[in-house]
């Protein structure tokens, strides 16, 4: 029998539930504990969590997680290797070591070295950063690493590594890389570990969470994180725990692997360039499910650098407006609050508001102007504006409260105060070769570099995208159903672009999303939020189409956004509902009845 290692993914994200860590270390039977706590938000809150106290740059949640479970995790024998070090990884790393010193357990911890590059940044990428928005001195710029330190750091005997930025599959790749001796040309396989770790980077989200038919999911109160069974050829099994709730389906699985992709023919990482257009994901029992088929290609010479700058400061206040009308009520209460602000700040001085947004949730405001329901009977109106000076913004803060006073009746909900303004934080990305990006592996006072592959010096060769010729459309005839129920599908952010992957829940059903769900369609869908364009790729192996909607979020990332979804959370749930043709017969054998909801 083929060796086999357990990784398991105790967190997705920054503030990811402390459930996770005991359950893969009490139930998982894991070799390996991975976290993922970075995102490009959370490198720019952290930022701002730095400014006010330098020692503050890195997740505490590594700490508050692990620091009970130390004396199992050494017990059993299992390995740590997290991205909570943030901005700060030797802190993190001392941290987790005064806590291991305390539980009177010894452990080898190595600290990933090299991502920050703030105080080269003119050197390394100046006129770039000028050029994506980014001041020449930004508060922060860090490199995406890849995995071959963390392999390095393991390979030297570490029971944890702590890493600053890397790409969020590097995490489990490196532990791959370790476990299985892969070099850096085996493509193929380091590209099947990408995938693996893509796949549990954002825990509970392939294992049910946000999963399109979410009434089917069970157990929301217990949710198994994820547990990938991998093997030395590069397939694996995805799982969970025992007795947690949860559900490790094709469909959640191949959501997320269509998570917050472009290209899927050529997904650009540290360690090698994916294709996963071929991959193939098929059910092997209950909640255990394989992944094959991934492809690679030689890496870049670049890595991605990702710069968090000051980008002025923003307000959002909410209020609820309930009763007949409330989407009516609201918009004009809305716009009403801005002007008054607005006229009460130019009095003191103030040039007026860079940025303004209303937005009416329960009214269909997100969906755009030609689907707005002013007769909604309950809504969230949200207002929010940009300035550069936060006391501009803090006379909007004050005259949101009185809207209840002194306009619409039925506005209530006003227990969470009065709204503040935040420094809105921008995200700009630029490339920088590896060959200035040096790295290294720190144990305590002794340092190892790291010889990172230099990478292959062509452009990735991108994969063609999908085209439907004009006219080609499909049989005309049939039901006229919401495109969820033929597909489902997860959409996700990159800076400020979004994607949303459509994946048919048959194989037959492909042909119809690619003839009727075309990048033209979508991109009229979204119009009233794209400032870009939209491309759409087919991934065959599962029954998918991707599509990358350019400069859609309205703002250089989550912290500048004025949206109420500054990170399309919603648009895959949102398109789900784009109207198609189905033929009554291919209804029929999909086992849908033409009432169902899907």
């Amino acid at each position: 029998m083929a060796r086999e290692t357990r990784i398991g993914c105790w967190s997705g994200a920054w503030g990811d539930s402390p459930a996770y860590a005991p359950q893969l270390v009490e139930r998982g039977e894991v070799d390996y504990l991975v976290a993922d706590h970075l995102a490009e938000v959370t490198m720019a809150l952290l930022a701002r969590r730095r400014m006010r106290d330098a020692d503050r740059g890195f997740v505490p949640d590594v700490v508050e997680s692990l620091a009970p479970l130390l004396g199992r995790i050494r017990d059993g024998g299992l390995r740590v290797i997290t991205n909570g070090g943030g901005l700060d990884p030797r802190g993190c790393a001392a941290a987790l070591g005064a806590a291991a010193a305390r539980a009177g357990v010894e452990l080898r911890i190595g600290v990933v070295m090299g991502d920050d590059l703030l105080d080269r940044a003119d050197e390394l990428c100046g006129e770039a950063l000028v050029a994506a928005g980014s001041p020449r001195r930004p508060m922060t710029l860090n490199a995406y690493l890849g995995a071959r330190p963390i392999c390095a750091a393991l390979d030297r005997g570490a029971d944890v590594v702590v890493t600053g930025r890397c790409a969020d599959s590097a995490l489990a790749l490196g532990a791959l890389m370790h476990e299985f001796g892969w070099d850096d040309q085996d493509y193929d396989r380091l590209s099947a570990g990408s995938l693996v770790g893509h796949v549990l980077e954002c825990g509970a989200q392939c294992t049910g969470g946000l999963f399109t038919d979410w009434e089917s999911v069970p157990g929301w109160d217990d949710m198994g994180a994820p547990i990938a069974v991998c093997r030395e050829d590069g397939t694996a099994t995805i799982t969970k725990a025992p007795g947690t709730g949860g559900l490790v389906s094709v469909g959640s699985v191949a959501e997320q692997i269509v998570y917050e992709i472009g290209d899927p023919g050529a997904y650009v990482l540290p360690d090698v360039v994916c294709d996963w257009r071929a991959v193939r994901v098929e059910q092997r029992g209950p909640d255990r499910v394989t992944l094959s088929g991934a492809r690679g290609r030689p890496p870049t010479t670049t890595y991605k650098a990702t710069a968090a700058y000051h980008a002025g400061h923003r307000l959002v206040g909410t209020v609820m407006v309930g009763g007949p009308d409330a989407g009516a009520k609201a918009r004009r209460a809305g716009h009403a609050i801005l002007a008054r602000a607005e006229r009460l700040a130019g009095a003191t001085g103030h040039a007026p508001f860079t940025e303004t947004s209303v937005e009416v949730i329960g009214a269909g405001d997100t969906y755009g102007p030609d689907r707005r329901d002013d007769a909604a009977r309950e809504v969230v109106l949200k207002v929010a504006a940009r300035h550069p000076d936060a006391d501009a913004l803090t006379v909007l803060g004050r005259e949101v409260a009185p809207a209840a006073l002194a306009m619409a009746p039925g506005i209530t909900g006003l227990f969470a105060g009065r709204p503040r303004p935040a420094a809105a934080l921008g995200i700009a990305s630029v490339l920088v070769s590896k060959e200035q990006v040096p790295v290294s592996v720190h144990f305590d006072d002794a340092v190892h570099e790291v010889a990172v592959a230099p990478g292959d010096g062509g452009v990735p060769v991108t994969s063609t995208p999908l085209k439907v010729a004009s006219g080609e459309h499909g049989d005309q005839s049939g039901e006229r159903v919401p495109l969820g129920r033929i597909a489902h599908a997860r959409s996700g952010d990159k800076g400020n672009d979004a994607n949303i992957g459509v994946i048919a829940r048959r194989p037959e059903y492909l042909r119809l999303i690619r003839e009727q769900v075309t990048a033209e369609r979508v991109r009229a869908f979204f119009d009233h939020h794209l400032d870009g364009d939209v491309t759409a790729w087919e991934l065959p192996g599962l029954h998918a189409v991707n599509f990358l909607l350019t400069d859609v979020l309205g703002g250089a990332g989550g912290t500048t956004s004025l949206r109420y979804d500054p990170q399309g959370k919603a648009y895959a749930s949102m398109l789900l509902e784009l109207p198609i043709i189905v033929p009554r017969d291919l209804l029929d054998r999909g086992g849908l009845a033409a009432g169902s909801a899907r």
